[in-house]
């Protein structure tokens, strides 16, 4: 495709969510942004990636007192850490904010996960996504990822999607999961995932690249 687009893809644990995104970059040649924004983050602050790992899509650390004077970091492309010791999560959001915005930069991308669709809610040519699938799939999933149980698969997934809805509601004042917080939302349990992807390149072709 000639015209630069970025799509985002939120994700319940379990629900395929990163494979579409896999999918999508390959068949549409466009780079796949998720761990790399760890990594990118590490190298720009200087600090350790696994800092980054621990806190990835996590509530910890809140300091609503820091959070609202991060607002102008969040949506401007540059970050300064100014302060002395560990990073608070608001300004390992705003850092790897600051990452997400330059890499989009450089052409088109999937973005997963992270508040994508927030943080990148100005940049023209944005489709913005949601991947759910239906409880038993995304069990069987992570049970088979994971090698555990069902019964610890479900464990895992209440807890990973607590861990992500708090997160992208906290940093967003949107709610994870919601219709009304994306473009679209798809069920993997009833599309496939190759189904959701042809949808999404659909959408993307007949209204975001349109013209």
């Amino acid at each position: 495709m000639e015209k630069k687009f970025i799509i985002t893809i939120g994700r319940q644990l379990g629900s395929g969510g990163l494979e579409v995104a896999r999918i999508l970059s390959q068949r549409l040649g466009a780079k796949l942004l998720d761990k790399e924004l760890l990594k990118m983050a590490a190298v720009k602050s200087g600090y350790s990636e696994e800092l980054f790992k621990v806190k990835d899509e996590k509530p910890r650390g809140f300091s609503f007192g820091n959070f609202f004077g991060l607002r102008s970091n969040v949506n401007s492309n540059s970050f300064e850490y100014a302060g002395d010791g560990e990073m608070s999560s608001e300004e390992l959001f705003a850092l790897q904010a600051s990452v997400m915005k330059s890499a989009v930069k450089e052409g088109s991308a999937i973005v997963v996960g992270r508040c994508a669709d927030y943080i990148l809610r100005d940049e023209q040519n944005l489709l913005t996504v949601f991947i759910t699938a239906d409880l038993p799939d995304r069990i069987a999933r992570i049970a088979s990822r994971k090698g555990v149980s069902e019964g610890e698969a479900e464990k895992i997934i209440n807890q990973g999607d607590k861990s992500r809805s708090a997160y992208y509601d906290y940093f967003t004042f949107k709610k994870w999961g919601d219709g009304a917080s994306y473009d679209v939302c798809l069920n993997s349990s009833r599309l496939g995932i190759d189904g959701c992807v042809d949808t999404i390149i659909e959408l993307l072709e007949k209204h975001i690249l349109k013209g």
